[in-house]
């Protein structure tokens, strides 16, 4: 019997189709100063003007943020953190410190993960599973990232000043937070598509994160299709994390050599959050750069029912400053949720 359930919910290659028990409530948003600037600004639930947000440091600032993102997600669901069940969390820091921390205040059970800027999408993946299994009613679960933080120990601190390349992209200031629910009205989680490290071993360059992660989003966007049946007309729109300009046009030209054309519904998170003015390079990156674009721009467009159907797929880089300096590729992932609003 247990056997028979394992194949009914795997589907294909590496899909797995629920049951839409899983319903995405509540989400909330944090932005940061450059973010609270660009063409989403009026869609996030804080906006900040102090990239520092008056703490100690840049990282407890991103802790800050979590924190507050993750109270604002449970104040919008009427829950207290007694009522939820589990606590789901990322971020790009050295042993999830932002998460961790912000863990501690909440006082839930705690899975910290990491997958980069992908980890959104693994949490919901994670979630929806713990959901359809019936073993949590609710799960919140979110992410960050501060330009400041992410810069000082993936390249060089802001202060430093050093000249940055055109395909370079700007770490996202923010959170985003939001819960599943066993119930509840909202975008329903219909299928998952874990994905699977993906390395041409051509980039080594961590300013080059779009190209790493391109290949990943294609693969997985690949097989999601072709586990389920699928055209990419039957979503009104895929959307990926944060490839930016380089990435997004690389992903476009993988799958349309592979047979696939995404680009009449296609977005990209990253070519979102700035205007071009602001001088960010090839866009925006951070675990919290698919959270503000989604949670702030789309998911409100699902609940008037002006979108029915989105593919989510949030795309990572996970590289290391250790493992750049060792000379190493990129290894990339990316995780694809379909999510549908009845």
């Amino acid at each position: 019997m247990v056997e028979q359930m394992l194949v009914e919910k795997r589907v294909g290659e590496q899909s797995i189709v629920l049951d839409k028990r899983a319903v995405l409530l509540a989400p909330s948003t944090v932005a940061g100063p450059k973010e609270s600037l660009g063409p989403l600004a009026g869609c996030f639930d804080r906006c900040y003007d102090d990239i520092i947000l008056k703490e100690k440091s840049f990282e407890r600032a991103e802790c800050h943020m979590l924190e507050e993102s993750c109270f604002l997600a449970m104040g919008k669901a009427g829950l207290s953190p007694e009522e939820v069940d589990y606590f789901f969390s990322g971020d790009l820091l050295n042993q999830n410190i932002s998460a961790s921390f912000c863990a501690r205040k909440l006082a839930i059970p705690f899975f910290g993960i990491f997958n980069a800027c992908s980890t959104l999408c693994e949490s919901m993946c994670l979630g929806g599973m713990m959901i359809e299994g019936g073993f949590a009613k609710h799960i919140l679960f979110a992410v960050s990232s501060h330009n400041c933080s992410a810069e000082r120990q993936y390249r060089f601190p802001t202060e430093y000043g050093s000249q940055r390349p055109g395909y370079a992209q700007w770490t996202v200031t923010g959170a985003g937070a939001a819960l599943l629910g066993s119930s509840g009205e909202g975008p329903r989680l219909e299928s998952l598509t874990p994905g699977r490290i993906v390395d041409t071993g051509l980039i080594k360059d961590p300013y080059d994160m779009g190209s790493a992660m391109a290949s990943a989003a294609a693969h997985t966007i690949y097989t999601h299709l072709s586990d389920l049946q699928r055209d990419p007309s039957y979503y009104d729109l895929i959307i990926t994390g944060d490839l930016g300009g380089v990435g997004k046009k690389l992903n476009e030209d993988i799958l349309e050599r592979n047979g696939v054309r995404i680009a009449p519904n296609y977005a990209d998170c990253g070519m979102l959050i700035y205007h071009p003015h602001q001088q960010v390079d090839a866009g925006a990156s951070g675990c919290a750069c698919s959270a503000l674009g989604f949670f702030g721009y789309f998911y409100p467009k699902m609940l008037k029912k002006e979108l029915h159907r989105i593919l989510l797929v949030a795309t990572g880089s996970l590289h290391s400053p250790t493992t750049y300096l060792q000379g190493e590729s990129m290894p990339a992932i990316a995780h694809a949720v379909s999510l549908e609003m009845n």
